[in-house]
C-alpha cells in the first residue's frame, strides 16, 4: 500500500495541481486545517505566484474582512498608501501582524508596478465584517452603498435621505456590543430601527440592480463590483444582527451559517473576475456540512465552499491540508492508522495528494480519525477524502 500511496503523490507545484483537476478551476480553494502558522502561508504564497506566472491567475481571496481588504486591493492596484497601514487597517483577526501576509502583499504590489490595469493582481477579503465576539455596524457598508447610488441616480428613486439613514443606525457602538453575542437581549438586531433599516437596505440593493445599465458605463465595472460588495455586506450584517437577537434554538446554527453564506456570495462574485486562489480554514472551504460543538450544543450547516461548489460545479476545486506535526501545540507524531500517519511515513516534507486515488487505494480500509490535543488543530475528516480534490501534506510545521 506504501508504494501505492507514493504513486498518487506530487510536488507541491501548480502543474502538479493542475494535472489533479479535470479543468482548470475558476476558484481553486486551499484550505489549512490551523491558523496562524506562517509555513502554511508561505506555502500559499508560493502557489499564488505559480498559478500566477504559470496559469493565468490574477486574484487571492482570503478569510478576511471583505470591506477591510478593499484597503489592500487599493495598495496592490495603485499603491495607495503604505504597506505599513495597509498591514493595520486591511486585515482583520490578526492576519496583518503576519510575515508571510506582508510578504505577499509587498509581491503583489511589486508585480503590479507598471502593468496595465487588466494584468494587474487584485486582492479580496471574503469574510464578513465579522468576528467571533460579534459583528460590525452596518453603517460603513450601508452608507457607502447609498453614497454610490447618490452620486449617480436620480434623487426621487431613493427610499431614504443619507439622514434618515444616519438616525436609524445610531452610535456604532449599540451594534458591536460583543455582550450581544452570549445575551440575545442585549443585541439592537431586532429593534424598530433595525427592522426599518432592512427594508431600506433592500430597496437600496434593488436599486442598484435596476439602474445596472446606466451604473457600469457611467462609472467603472470595478466601482460597480465595490457598490454591489457593500450591498451583500449591508443586507448581511443587518441578517446577522437580527439573528443575534433571537432566543430561539437555532440562533447559533443560523449565526455561523449566515457566516458562511456571505463568504459564499462573496466567493461568487470573485469567480467573476476570472480565476482566483482562495484561502482559508479547510472548514469552511469543504464541500461536506460543516459541525461543531459550542455551548454544549452540536451545530451543523453548509460550509462556504458547499455552497460555491453546488452553483459553479467543476469550475470549484478543494484542496485541503493535513499536518504531520505541530510540536510547539503539542500536535506530535500521527498514528500510523491515520492518514496522517500513512502520509507521515512517506519521505516528503511536503507533497500534494490525488485525494480520490488515496480513497481508491485505501479501499475497504478505514483510517481511523486523528485525535488533536490542541483544540486549534482541525485534523483531517478521513470521510471526507471523496469530497477532495487534492490534499497538500506538510510533515512538520516549525512555530512562525
Amino acid at each position: 500500500m506504501a508504494t501505492d500511496i507514493k504513486e498518487a503523490t506530487h510536488a507541491v507545484e501548480a502543474a502538479s495541481v493542475m494535472r489533479l483537476l479535470s479543468a482548470r478551476p475558476r476558484l481553486l480553494a486551499l484550505g489549512e486545517p490551523t491558523h496562524g502558522e506562517d509555513t502554511l502561508l508561505d506555502l500559499r504564497n508560493e502557489l499564488f505566484r505559480q498559478l500566477v506566472e504559470q496559469e493565468g491567475y490574477r486574484t487571492i481571496a482570503i478569510e478576511s474582512d471583505c470591506m477591510r481588504g478593499l484597503v489592500v486591493d487599493d495598495y496592490v492596484t495603485s499603491g495607495t498608501g503604505t504597506l505599513d497601514e495597509v498591514m493595520e487597517h486591511g486585515f482583520s483577526h490578526g492576519w496583518g501582524t503576519s510575515a508571510a501576509n506582508r510578504e505577499l502583499v509587498r509581491w503583489m504590489r511589486a508585480y503590479n508596478d507598471g502593468r496595465p490595469a487588466p494584468e494587474r493582481l487584485r486582492f479580496a477579503g471574503f469574510d464578513g465584517p465579522l468576528e467571533i465576539t460579534g459583528a460590525a455596524s452596518p453603517r460603513q457598508a450601508l452608507t457607502a452603498l447609498h453614497g454610490y447610488l447618490t452620486a449617480r441616480v436620480d434623487a426621487g428613486l431613493f427610499p431614504c435621505t443619507a439622514e434618515t439613514l444616519d438616525r436609524l443606525l445610531g452610535a456604532d457602538d449599540r451594534w458591536t456590543n460583543t455582550a450581544a453575542m452570549m445575551d440575545p437581549a442585549r443585541s439592537v438586531g431586532t429593534s424598530a430601527e433595525a427592522n426599518e433599516l432592512r427594508l431600506l437596505a433592500d430597496d437600496l440593493v434593488s436599486l442598484l440592480d435596476e439602474q445596472t445599465p446606466h451604473l457600469i458605463t457611467a462609472t467603472s465595472r470595478d466601482d460597480w463590483d465595490r457598490a454591489r460588495l457593500y450591498g451583500r455586506t449591508a443586507t448581511g450584517l443587518l441578517r446577522y444582527h437580527s439573528w443575534m437577537a433571537d432566543t430561539s434554538p437555532s440562533r447559533m446554527t443560523r449565526l455561523v451559517a449566515l457566516r458562511d453564506r456571505m463568504m459564499a456570495d462573496n466567493l461568487r462574485a470573485v469567480a467573476e473576475r476570472g480565476p482566483a486562489l482562495v484561502h482559508a480554514h479547510n472548514g469552511h472551504l469543504q464541500r461536506e456540512k460543516s459541525t461543531m460543538r459550542m455551548g454544549g450544543l452540536p451545530l451543523e450547516w453548509w460550509s462556504a465552499g458547499a455552497l460555491v461548489s453546488a452553483h459553479l460545479g467543476e469550475e470549484y476545486a478543494f484542496l485541503a491540508t493535513a499536518l504531520g506535526m505541530l510540536r510547539h501545540q503539542g500536535v506530535d507524531t500521527p498514528a500510523p492508522d491515520t492518514v496522517e500517519g500513512l502520509l507521515y511515513a512517506l519521505p516528503l516534507d511536503r507533497c500534494v495528494v490525488d485525494a480520490p486515488r488515496l480513497a481508491t487505494v485505501l479501499g475497504d480500509t478505514r483510517p481511523a480519525p486523528r485525535v488533536s490535543p490542541w483544540f486549534g488543530y482541525a485534523p483531517l475528516d478521513p470521510a471526507h477524502l471523496a469530497g477532495i480534490d487534492g490534499l497538500v501534506f506538510v510533515k512538520d510545521v516549525p512555530q512562525s
